[in-house]
């Protein structure tokens, strides 16, 4: 079995984010309307597996011109991660969940890159995910204990299993997140690259 493995947060992560957004942002051009830092490497202090999440916003996802154009930086589309975890309460509609997945496999970076369309449910997810754990070092912090305690596991529990398995804890996050959306009046930053 391949364990889950966490490493604590690396204070190079945003600069290697800066690094991989440029380059995305130059292969798809226009089609891109934003470039973001997504994920437990977006948010400083948190352990994460040493993967950087992407998400490259889109006003549709062309598929066959998105796979060439990222295909020269190596990135290979994965077609079963083509939609996101459906959290309870979240939108009915799957043109909200629906997303097209590459990575990036290189000796020297693992790169996830989720490409949603813009004013998607799981495009604003991402950005209200992060956010709100940046914002609340408390959650965050248990978000990190719960991640831990996973991938300790014994046996271990597979990669898409431990996905799983934590779904119901950033489920919770995001309920506490879309109040604080709301008290707030949050709307995301500018795009990250």
């Amino acid at each position: 079995m391949t364990r889950v493995r966490l490493v604590p947060y690396d204070e190079g992560w945003p600069s290697e984010f800066q690094r991989l957004g440029t380059a995305i942002r130059d292969a798809l051009g226009a089609r891109v309307l934003r470039i973001d830092h997504v994920g437990s490497t977006s948010v400083p202090g948190l352990a994460s597996k040493n993967v950087i999440d992407i998400q490259a916003t889109v006003a549709s996802l062309e598929l066959e011109s998105l796979s060439g154009r990222l295909a020269r930086l190596g990135y290979e589309r994965v077609a079963p991660y083509a939609r996101d975890h459906l959290p309870p309460g979240g939108s009915s509609d799957e043109a909200d969940w629906r997303k097209a997945f590459f990575l990036l496999a290189s000796p020297e970076r693992r790169v996830h890159l989720h490409v949603r369309v813009a004013g998607a449910a799981n495009q604003r997810y991402a950005l209200l995910f992060r956010d709100y754990l940046r914002a609340h070092p408390a959650a965050a912090a248990a978000y990190a204990s719960l991640k831990t305690k996973l991938s300790e596991l014994d046996p271990p529990l597979e990669p898409d299993d431990y996905t799983d398995v934590k779904d119901p804890a950033c489920d919770l996050i995001i309920v506490a997140a879309e109040d604080w959306a709301e008290r707030t009046g949050w709307r995301p930053a500018p795009s990250d690259a």
